[in-house]
């Protein structure tokens, strides 16, 4: 994850129908170095399916591939990581059931929360919601003085995300981010790919420099 820029999180209540893989291989021809599959409105079958033909695309591609939230579905579909929230298996089992090669992520909200999923042994961590996200609206938003507490205080690779578009990527990448995670501005994007290939020019340029 530490090569990973731009993580495009493809949720299928942003892609207005178009078929998710269509939509990740734009992404990741712009540019996305990781996709997230996240589904919480279809069938177990449905969402194994999808994400099975997801790891074919970032496997011919390159990219990493994350399963949000289903472990079970990242290990059948033979992902690269799974992502898991608050309310999904807690990180140390999850290892105890993948071993050591599976990437597990795990989103955090606060500076102690990071800190305790890289004690509990996350592969990476999200950080936000770093601005006010309709992916996201039960969560309090976090701003950017997290990420520069972030930055400073764990070790392993973390994203930000949350609210994240053209308009407020400055701000995150200012104050340290160097690992940008989007849904809507990629994956809701009338065009993902020039979406994708915007953005990630943005965060190269910035942490290159």
């Amino acid at each position: 994850m530490r090569t990973c820029h731009l993580y495009v999180i493809v949720d299928r209540a942003v892609l207005q129908g178009r078929d998710p893989v269509a939509v990740a291989e734009g992404a990741v021809r712009g540019g996305a170095d990781a996709i997230q599959w996240r589904d919480k409105l279809s069938s177990d079958g449905e969402f194994l399916e999808t994400a099975r033909r997801l790891r074919e695309l970032t496997r011919r591609s390159g990219a990493v591939f994350i399963v949000n939230d289903r472990l079970d579905a990242a290990l059948l579909s033979r992902a690269d990581g799974v992502h898991l929230g608050h309310e999904d298996i807690p990180v140390r089992q999850a290892r105890e059931l993948a071993g050591p090669s599976l990437l597990i992520g795990r989103s955090t909200h606060s500076l102690s929360e990071a800190k305790a999923a890289e004690n509990d042994g996350a592969d990476y961590i999200g950080v936000g919601p770093v601005f006010k996200t309709p992916t996201k609206p039960d969560y309090p938003v976090v701003g950017t003085e997290l990420i520069r507490q972030v930055k400073e205080g764990v070790s392993i690779p973390w994203v930000a995300i949350g609210g994240i578009d053209l308009q407020t990527l400055p701000l995150v990448l200012s104050a340290g981010a160097t690992r940008i995670a989007v849904v809507r501005a990629v994956a809701g994007a009338r065009d993902p790919e020039e979406a994708a290939r915007t953005l990630k020019a943005l965060i190269t340029a910035a942490y290159v420099s």
